[in-house]
Formats: structure tokens, sequence, C-alpha cells
């Protein structure tokens, strides 16, 4: 399994990205919320990848972040969800919006998404609901693992009545290494802070 990749942009073909390596240029599909974030042409880009093989096709997929690429396998993973509509759904909704969204079952965010009509968002929120939580409450902007206690943080700021949203963006800015009852007190100093 091909996990990262880390080599100079060449082609940015939306969706699709070419990176060269070895004389070879892997194509990469990726979502638009990832080719936003790429640097010019020329320039190291390192993207988080997943690898499917099918009968017809082996295809490479890019993410900028651990965090979109496992909300891509839990998107995959729904029945009659395929690579192109999580795409397009990493496209539409951040991270932090699709758990936003699962997490409060608002269907009307997902159907906004090209190629989500209302039934699929509805079977999406179904089957996501305790897979993404863990994915986007875990992580931070820049990828870099959430602090120890992360989940009992999140959980304690959503019984305080705080949006799972609110709590994550809180949590982002808390440095490792903290007990559970530092990170909430820190937190709740940053939501007070607004």
């Amino acid at each position: 399994m091909i996990g990262r990749t880390t080599r100079t942009l060449t082609e940015p073909l939306p969706p699709t990205v070419c990176v060269p390596a070895d004389g070879l240029g892997y194509e990469i599909d990726v979502p638009m919320s990832t080719l936003y974030k790429l640097p010019p042409v020329g320039q190291a880009v390192t993207l988080h990848t997943h690898l499917a093989i099918r009968e017809d096709a082996h295809v490479l997929y890019g993410f900028a972040t651990p965090a979109e690429r496992s909300a891509f396998r839990a998107l995959i993973k729904v029945s009659g969800i395929g690579a192109r509509t999580a795409l397009a759904v990493l496209s539409g909704l951040s991270v932090d919006d699709l758990a936003d969204a699962v997490e409060r079952q608002e269907s009307g965010r997902l159907v906004k998404v090209p190629g989500i009509g209302k039934k699929t968002a509805e079977r999406l929120l179904l089957e996501l609901r305790d897979k993404l939580g863990a994915v986007a409450g875990l992580s931070r902007p820049d990828g870099a693992p959430a602090p120890a206690g992360g989940d009992d943080v999140l959980n304690a700021l959503q019984a305080l009545g705080y949006s799972a949203a609110e709590a994550r963006r809180a949590m982002a800015a808390l440095p490792e290494g903290l007990s559970v009852s530092d990170g909430i007190r820190q937190a709740l100093k940053a939501l007070a802070r607004g």
C-alpha cells in the first residue's frame, strides 16, 4: 500500500495532479479541498494517499491531511458510495463540516454536494454516525494528532453545550501532553475568548 508520497508537483490538472518518481509520473486524484492547498508547480508536495486496486485499474487518491484520507476511507465504506462521490463530498465539505453535519444529522448540507440526493444523504448520515467523529475530533488542521484524551475533552465540551465544530476548533490550539482536566480548562478559556 502506498501511504504517502512527497514529490515535486509538475501538473495540476483538476481533479488530478501528476507527480514524478524515477522517470514515471503518478497521476493522483484529489478532492478540490486538497487542490486548493497545493504549492506552486515545481515545489515539493506531500500527499497522504489511498491506493484502490480494481480489476480494470489501479487508482491513487491523494489528500492534504490524514483526516481527509480517513474521511475518504469512511465514505467509500458506505453502501453505494464510490470514490468519485467521496471525492465530491470532500470537495464540497471540509472534514470538520462533514463530521458536524453527521453529528447534527443535517442532510441539507450533504444534498448541496453534486451527486448526493436526499436518500444518499440520509444513508451517509446513518452509516457515518459513529465513524466520522473520531476522524475529525482527533485531528488538527495541520494533520498533527490531537492531545491525548481528545475524545474526553471533546465529549466534555459537547456536554457543556458547545457544538462539535466549536469544540474541535478550541482543541486544535491545545498543546500536546495536557491532562484531560487541563485540556478542558484551556479549551474553555479559548472558547470564552471567542
